[in-house]
């Protein structure tokens, strides 16, 4: 075990831990399709199965969060990832729709963990521009996870079934479960109990939820990572069903949205130090309004390729600029309550594919959903940012980590 958790040893770790909802989600997007025959059920219901896992995967890190506060970061990513692993033997012998419902309810509470805890962990350890520098390069080192998790999703279904993917899902459980017991520190150096009293789970909350740079970070963040979530949902069925890709070539397609978005987070990495983080995420929105411009014309035009995935790719690019930045700055005053403040971000982030999930379901064509949802998002999100923006204490500690930062480029060792 580590007796000194490292700059990239935090973000490494950090990576794994999150790309387990990710890559769970990704995983199984080219088996959807496929399910509607094997399950005999509709395309409706399948839908319902990222619904249930995004339930989960919100509701549960309102309670990991502040847990992790109260008893410890390790303790409580294991007992959730344990019930992610869980859920991965249901839905492995799943006889309906009905038991993978229940099986990815429990892959997605269990998964909430990772995201939940590994920010509170940066947070417990890094403040500032080192913190924005860890968030984007676990987002650098999270690209590879789900990019190639389509891919791999589609070479396991060639060769075996739909079953298979979910031996794949809690084989990674099971390792990370290994990885928090063997070679993962404890970073909440002053766990108190009484974080775990439901009047302090809604005191935590109540202040977080009054704080106006909290709530311009969270709900920024709920736009921009909702409308991926939102990607994640529409795309099998737009690139699938009415483009006519195969589930591997569906898989390798969105690479070009992961590669992007892995681009992002190492310009951002790069730069943090030099350009700040509000101008990053400024930067960021410009290429979320171009996205949404993007998905709007081709609300215009016959599906194809091309008119699908380039403003995801401009999507993918500018949330990898806007995410460190906004998730750093709404966590910054709260180191108290770090794990709580992680879980309502993550809980909003998750609400906000939730929604876009859920609208799309009015709709008859998911193509026609997905260029309507997107542009709709992409503008709240820049409202949202512009219209709560101020120079608030949030602001001015993140600005002062940064200038602390310039002076020791190098970060802590």
């Amino acid at each position: 075990m580590p007796t000194v958790m490292t700059e990239r040893y935090t973000a490494i770790l950090g990576a794994f831990l999150v790309a387990l909802g990710p890559v769970s989600l990704a995983l199984y997007t080219p088996a959807m399709p496929t399910l509607v025959d094997e399950l005999a059920t509709s395309s409706a219901a399948i839908k319902l199965t990222i619904t249930a896992y995004f339930i989960g995967y919100a509701l549960a890190q309102l309670a990991c969060g502040p847990l992790s506060d109260a008893y410890g970061r390790r303790p409580i990513a294991i007992g959730f990832f344990s019930l992610h692993l869980v859920g991965s033997l249901i839905a492995i012998w799943s006889p309906s729709i009905g038991w993978l419902l229940a099986g990815r309810i429990l892959q997605g509470t269990g998964a909430a963990a990772g995201v939940a805890i590994s920010r509170a962990m940066v947070r417990d350890q890094f403040t500032g521009a080192a913190s924005v520098r860890i968030m984007s390069l676990i987002g650098l080192m999270l690209a590879v996870g789900p990019a190639f998790s389509p891919v791999l999703g589609g070479l396991t279904l060639s060769v075996f079934n739909w079953r298979s993917l979910f031996v794949l899902m809690a084989a990674y459980a099971a390792a990370a479960i290994g990885v928090l017991l063997f070679a993962t520190r404890e970073t909440n150096s002053q766990p108190d109990p009484n974080m775990a009293r439901p009047r302090q789970f809604m005191a935590s909350y109540k202040t977080l939820l009054t704080d106006r740079a909290f709530l311009r970070a969270g709900f920024l963040l709920a736009l921009v990572t909702g409308g991926l979530y939102t990607l994640a949902t529409l795309l099998p069925f737009v690139l699938i069903s009415e483009v006519g890709l195969s589930p591997i070539v569906f898989g390798l397609g969105m690479m070009l949205q992961s590669g992007s978005y892995a681009l992002g987070s190492f310009l951002t990495a790069r730069f943090i130090t030099y350009l700040g983080a509000e101008r990053i995420i400024s930067i960021g929105l410009c290429f979320t309004f171009t996205a949404s411009l993007g998905f709007f014309i081709a609300l215009f035009h016959e599906p194809s390729f091309l008119t699908v995935m380039v403003p995801v790719m401009f999507w993918a690019f500018g949330l990898a600029l806007t995410m460190p930045g906004a998730t750093t700055s709404a966590l910054a005053n709260f180191p108290r309550i770090a794990g709580a403040a992680a879980a309502m971000v993550g809980f909003l982030q998750i609400a906000g594919g939730l929604a876009g999930s859920a609208i799309s379901a009015f709709f008859a064509d998911p193509y026609i959903a997905l260029m309507t949802i997107m542009p709709v998002m992409g503008l709240l999100a820049i409202l949202v940012n512009f219209g709560l923006r101020s120079r608030s204490r949030t602001t001015v500690a993140l600005q002062d980590g940064e200038r602390e930062i310039r002076r020791l480029p190098d970060g802590p060792a």
